[in-house]
């Protein structure tokens, strides 16, 4: 029997505006209000960017506090808040190692290329990932393409990510065109070693992952840092309305959804 279906939301991102969309949560009393409604409508995990005064993409921990704090006070526990370390050309590695030293989220999310980028670099994520994993932390690793699955799954035999159940997150490219194909080697590659995973695409190519997830075995990321549209080619009213849509692809396959005390038990996580 397949494990509950994890829904996760990822609400904002990195270089959307208000002008893209008036309902794109930007500051923390959005962000918690936009974090209820997903979690009514069916998402587990919320993935959190923060920006600073200037609506500019940051890692400072005086900004992601506040915003972290807004959420658990609507929510409590219901969600888990992933934080991103994302670089977007602004952070070097330990910056963004330090981001999550500084913040001690429950979860957070790396793109491997970012994390370790080098072979040079395999121990020092060792290192980072063990504190993580006594420090219940909960990573995702970010894959982009099959160069980063092989790579990822090398580094995964070696005991680098401190878990024999590594939790990753697969993107589709903005253009992708044979998104589905893309995805389903992702899928063979990662199902074949049991590794768990999510995916996410751009644009058009999100509303047909969540019915292709759970048919493959997988998870699913939506929200507006990647889509603001529905299939019709209209503007979705709210990260809520994409949430509910994949709620529904999702149900529909058959899989039931996750709650997050589920992902905290399929992943061995504290729950207080």
């Amino acid at each position: 029997m397949p494990e509950p279906f994890i829904l996760m939301c990822a609400p904002n991102g990195a270089r959307r505006l208000k002008a893209d969309h008036s309902a794109l949560p930007i500051n923390p009393a959005e962000i918690a209000a936009c974090a209820e409604e997903v979690y009514e409508t069916g998402a587990s995990i919320l993935h959190l960017h923060v920006r600073d005064p200037d609506g500019k993409h940051s890692l400072d921990p005086e900004y992601y506090l506040p915003a972290i704090d807004a959420v658990r006070k609507l929510v409590g526990r219901q969600l888990i808040i992933q934080v991103t370390t994302e670089a977007v050309g602004q952070y070097m590695r330990d910056e963004q190692k330090e981001v999550v030293k500084a913040v001690r989220p429950e979860a957070v999310s790396f793109a491997l290329r970012e994390i370790c980028g080098s072979e040079d670099l395999v121990l020092d994520t060792a290192d980072f990932f063990g504190w993580m994993r006594a420090e219940n932390i909960f990573p995702q690793i970010i894959l982009y393409d099959e160069q980063d699955v092989t790579r990822f799954m090398g580094m995964k035999r070696r005991g680098v990510f401190a878990t024999d159940k590594p939790f990753v997150l697969c993107v589709l490219g903005r253009h992708e065109v044979e998104a589905s194909g893309k995805l389903e080697g992702f899928a063979a590659n990662l199902s074949a070693e049991s590794v768990p995973w999510a995916v996410c695409g751009f644009g058009e190519n999100e509303h047909g992952l969540p019915a292709l997830a759970a048919k493959l075995g997988g998870h699913v990321r939506v929200g507006f840092e990647n889509n603001i549209w529905r299939q019709d080619g209209t503007l979705a009213v709210n990260n809520a309305e994409l949430v509910t849509a994949a709620k529904d692809a999702v149900e529909r396959s058959g899989r039931t959804l996750a709650k997050a005390d589920d992902v905290r038990e399929m992943f061995a996580l504290a729950k207080m």
